[in-house]
């Protein structure tokens, strides 16, 4: 892309032969002409940091509960860290860091209110119509559901974001089009029978730059939130390697240091070890492999960007962890019970009388069938911030959870 303001955006500078390049990108699914001051792939990151999805991330849970502190994670800070590391995985490997930033910002706008709690009762409803997927649910939200521009429904990305919001984990069929985990989301095979994402094969590095960054931000912050919530503590990180092993340095070097600062000192250096570690994995794939082209990478068939063996360890113990005494804790069980119950009633709510619900939302469920009847509830309540979903049920029931 040339013009007579040359390359003020900043966007063209060398990249990798493997990275992703913005002047030779795939296009969006309608025509649009090009910023000048801009590359598609910036326009991306601008389109979803100004949409709505993008905004109601700020009151989502993450693992705990909005309202139970200021200072916790939700969806919109923890998408921000991710884009971060993503930014520098992107900047350290060559590749287009617009793009990853992109990937990252909008990997999570399928999440539906309450976290994994939200999304596991919201399948459940949806089960006999296809089930509900956050990833899916994100295609949604930017190719149909975000209604901001005069021409076209959705933010209109380009293919290389798309393709990274849905295969940033990885290819979701095999070669003869069967899903690899299961069925895939209905979402997502029609809109690619529109704009082929090539489900079958890995995204670009760009994307898993932003996949293992989003691995690295929630395997760190979810400590630093659960030490501040009471339910880690410092001593119970000392028997996980990773953790245990750069706790000892800290306080080997500052003995006296508070719990605080130690918590957040481990959080740091747990971050770059992790970081740094990707970086020399995954030169050392790309030294080996030696792709000259994004679509080589695409076509590679393993994921490049990648912890060493022993890196992969620990975070494998790190998760396994968290899971036991965090996310399964009993205080935080009761709370994603409570909010399993305010989905599930507001679903049904919706479903047996769709007036229930706003304008722009019931119009003409009335006398739809019952599979768009249901997907219509479950965008309307996926698109819930948690505040809203509470006000929401206050409204319609005469009691509701006070989640805390």
């Amino acid at each position: 892309m040339t013009n007579e303001l040359g390359d003020i955006g900043f966007g063209y500078r060398p990249r990798a032969a493997y990275a992703c390049d913005p002047a030779k990108s795939r296009g969006r699914l309608f025509d649009e002409v090009e910023s000048p001051t801009r590359t598609p792939f910036q326009r991306d990151r601008d389109r979803i940091i100004h949409s709505t999805a993008f905004r109601r991330l700020k009151h989502k849970t993450q693992v705990f509960i909005a309202h139970e502190g200021d200072h916790y994670r939700t969806r919109l800070t923890h998408s921000i860290e991710v884009a971060q590391i993503a930014r520098a995985l992107a900047r350290a490997l060559r590749g287009d860091e617009d793009l990853s930033e992109a990937v990252a910002l909008v990997h999570d706008f399928g999440h539906t209110p309450f976290g994994h709690t939200g999304e596991d009762a919201l399948n459940e409803k949806m089960a006999a119509w296809g089930g509900f997927d956050h990833n899916a649910q994100s295609l949604r939200i930017v190719t149909r559901l975000e209604a901001r521009y005069a021409e076209f429904d959705g933010l209109n990305l380009t293919w290389e974001t798309l393709e990274g919001l849905v295969k940033h984990n990885g290819p979701l069929t095999d070669a003869k089009g069967k899903g690899l985990k299961g069925p895939v989301p209905q979402a997502i095979r029609d809109y690619s029978q529109l704009h082929d994402l090539e489900l079958d094969r890995f995204a670009g590095i760009e994307a898993q730059c932003a996949a293992i960054a989003d691995d690295i931000a929630y395997n760190t912050h979810d400590i630093d939130d659960g030490l501040r919530s009471g339910l880690l503590t410092l001593d119970m990180l000392e028997v996980v390697a990773l953790p245990g092993t750069i706790l000892k340095g800290v306080r080997a070097r500052y003995p006296s240091l508070d719990d605080v600062r130690t918590g957040h000192e481990l959080m740091r250096r747990q971050i770059t070890a992790m970081v740094e570690d990707v970086i020399v994995s995954t030169s050392a794939n790309l030294e080996r492999i030696r792709p000259q082209s994004a679509d080589a990478v695409r076509a590679a068939g393993e994921t490049m960007v990648a912890f060493s063996a022993e890196m992969a360890a620990f975070e494998k113990e790190l998760k396994a962890f968290l899971y036991k005494h965090l996310y399964r804790h009993a205080e935080v069980m009761r709370v994603r019970a409570d909010a399993e119950q305010i989905v599930n009633d507001l679903f049904d709510a919706y479903f047996a009388d769709p007036r229930a619900m706003p304008d722009g939302w019931r119009e003409g469920l009335d006398r739809a069938d019952d599979r768009i009847k249901a997907r219509s509830v479950a965008d309307f309540l996926a698109g819930m911030t948690d505040t809203y979903a509470l006000k929401e049920h206050r409204r319609l029931f005469d009691h509701t959870p006070e989640l805390s």
